[in-house]
């Protein structure tokens, strides 16, 4: 065995012993990307990433080698803040983007190790291993609205009747509702993850690269249109008969593997091989330094000391007592409806039902008084009615601004249905994050994980309220209206003085 070769494989076993030191101080976050591949069907691709990408670059093995490496202490730039990011979002919950933070020191340990050449030549192997991240989730709304619209607009096309009111709608034969396994989520990013492969395989150019893997973003999107259309038609003329239990997702799987096929076979037209036989170039030695990876090694050992420091900040124990009531309306024992919001983790909660003649109002608050993984403000668990539930619907949500007390408020108002109970319900919700109202997800882990990082404390609530109307939302509206111009001031004042340590 050469010296050359003998150097090539310390320096890749340095490089990966590397790793599993990054993945193992980081390790609450390596865990957490593992136990989603291991429980979602979605993304149990995740396991096959690191594989793929250890593949793809022994096939460049040859020309890797020939690369003159050196330290490049230029990444310690990207890697400091990239260190600092994964601290943010552990601290504030934002389990995604610490996920990224940890791929993202992988990839540019790489630079810190090899230089510029080795990363600009790698480039594609490593940006597979971003895939790794369980990513997402939060188009699942979009899709549903796209699968609904398309599938609604088909059957009005063909000239079947159709009623629709949000995810539900309802025709002739039966009722149907496009929920989360309907979005087309599963088939999108089974689809990126071997398109963008695809893509990378068989073509040099890198527009055909491009074009290919925006190809495999929008043709499953549109083909899963085509997929609930047709499992609807199905059931339809077959008078609810068919495509409604397990070939349901028969059905489904099939007609993705019928799309991916034409997909690529259309792709092969367009193929690039390679031009023959190449001379391999010649390989040269790979020195590596020490330095750089002591200073990696020693940057992100303090984050997790400085992650255990914040999080060892006692709690305190606010006095969070609704207001009574106030300009006619008064306080009741019981709740006017079954429903109640499906939150978890909060420190404290705090009901009340409050009546002002005719009209009558839920109000719920939920305090937090620290951020931290299944008990934040911002999770994708907290929502107004699960998927399935047996009594409630939601049928539909939007951001929309509110006066309330005199100041405009972003809130999310949501529309919700009870058949079983003949009841409809307005729900507005918000933020009380520093003494400020919001709705935005984003504004608020920004906000809550750097407040933490600054020794600040992250204590913050959420706010609903609810009122019912018959027909027309407006009803309900102005309950809420009414209702919030006499209590907001004294309970934001309550809210304030329980997010002060």
């Amino acid at each position: 065995m050469s010296t050359i070769t003998t150097n090539w494989r310390n320096a890749a076993l340095t490089l990966a012993l590397l790793w599993v030191a990054t993945a193992a101080l980081l390790h609450p976050t390596f865990l957490s990307m593992a136990e989603i591949w291991e429980r979602s069907e979605t993304f149990a691709h995740g396991y096959v990433i690191l594989p793929i990408t250890l593949w793809l670059a022994w096939r460049m093995r040859r020309d890797l080698a020939a690369i003159e490496v050196a330290p490049d202490w230029r990444a310690m730039l990207i890697i400091a803040p990239l260190a600092l990011g994964w601290l943010a979002a552990r601290i504030g919950g934002v389990q995604v983007a610490e996920q990224y933070m940890l791929v993202g020191i992988w990839i540019a340990s790489v630079w810190l190790l090899f230089g510029t050449a080795m990363l600009r030549a790698a480039a594609f192997p490593l940006g597979y291993l971003l895939l790794m991240v369980p990513n997402g989730e939060g188009l699942i709304p979009p899709l549903i609205e796209f699968t609904a619209d398309f599938t609604v607009g088909a059957i009005k096309l063909i000239g079947i009747p159709v009623y629709r009111d949000g995810p539900f709608f309802t025709m002739p034969s039966g009722e149907w509702n496009v929920v989360e396994g309907c979005s087309g989520l599963r088939y999108l990013i089974a689809s990126i993850t071997l398109g963008v492969l695809y893509a990378y395989l068989t073509y040099r150019t890198l527009w055909k690269r491009v074009a290919f893997s925006l190809a495999a973003v929008i043709v499953p999107i549109i083909a899963n249109g085509v997929r609930a259309t047709m499992i609807v038609l199905i059931a339809h003329y077959s008078d609810m008969k068919l495509a409604l239990g397990i070939d349901h997702f028969i059905y489904g799987w099939v007609w993705f593997g019928i799309v991916m096929l034409l997909l690529f076979s259309v792709g092969m037209i367009w193929r690039e091989d390679d031009d023959g036989e190449k001379t391999a170039p010649a390989a040269v030695a790979a020195k590596l330094a020490w330095r750089p990876i002591v200073a990696l090694l020693a940057v992100l050992a303090l984050m997790p000391l400085y992650e255990a420091r914040v999080a060892a900040k006692p709690m305190h124990q606010p006095d969070l007592q609704l207001p009574a009531g106030t300009a006619g309306w008064t306080r009741e024992e019981t709740s006017f409806t079954s429903w109640a919001p499906h939150w978890h983790g909060m420190d404290e909660q705090r009901d009340g039902y409050f009546r002002k003649g005719e009209q009558r109002v839920m109000l719920r608050v939920y305090w937090y008084g620290a951020q931290r993984q299944d008990a934040e403000l911002i999770n994708s668990r907290n929502i107004m009615v699960p998927e399935k539930h047996p009594i409630w619907r939601a049928m539909g949500r939007k951001i929309r601004p509110a006066e309330l007390d005199g100041e405009t408020v972003e809130l999310a108002e949501s529309r919700l249905d009870s058949r079983a109970e003949n009841q409809r319900l307005l729900v507005w919700q918000w933020h009380r994050i520093q003494g400020r109202d919001g709705i935005s997800p984003y504004r608020a882990k920004i906000e809550l994980a750097f407040s933490a990082l600054l020794g600040r404390g992250d204590e913050a609530a959420t706010v609903i309220v609810a009122a019912s109307y018959v027909n027309d939302p407006s009803e309900a509206e102005k309950a809420l209206a009414d209702f919030l111009a006499a209590y907001k001031a004294a309970l934001d004042a309550r809210l304030d003085r329980a997010n002060e340590p």
